[in-house]
């Protein structure tokens, strides 16, 4: 029960947390530097198997072993951490195999990944731990 409320709460950070930075930040900046090759609009399928998958990739390799072993920080570098990888493997081979993907556009977007998994991975181990303790649910 506790890994259900946990990937729930992943989830809803997650796609929070990533809307904000599409709207306010990134997004200008990809629509900038990428111009046509964006889509006019966002093949909504796609998008939203990516934030039912991406979560439950953060949940299984972060924010799990942070609730099992009681610790915030271990959540936040394995975020950081799952970001990291998850997001250069995209963003690097765009870099490689398309014209206008450029270098300020991949470090950016690295970075991004970084901070949205640590975040996310931290406030989700905060707040299911505190759900699972007001239901008396144990995360071992």
């Amino acid at each position: 029960m506790l890994n259900a409320i946990a990937y729930l709460v992943t989830l809803m950070l997650f796609v929070g947390i990533d809307l904000v930075w599409l709207t306010w930040v990134g997004g200008p900046v990809y629509q900038a530097a990428l111009g046509d090759l964006l889509l006019p609009t966002v093949r909504m399928e796609p998008a939203a198997l990516f934030y039912l998958i991406y979560p439950l990739g953060l949940t299984m390799f972060a924010v799990h072993p942070g609730l099992q072993g009681g610790s915030i920080a271990g959540a936040l570098v394995a975020g950081a951490l799952f970001g990291f990888f998850t997001y250069a493997t995209y963003d690097l081979t765009n870099f490689a195999t398309l014209r206008n993907w450029t270098m300020a556009v991949t470090v950016m977007d690295i970075g991004w990944g970084c901070v949205l998994g640590a975040i996310t991975a931290a406030a989700a181990v905060m707040i299911s731990g505190a759900i699972g303790s007001l239901l008396g649910l144990n995360a071992h």
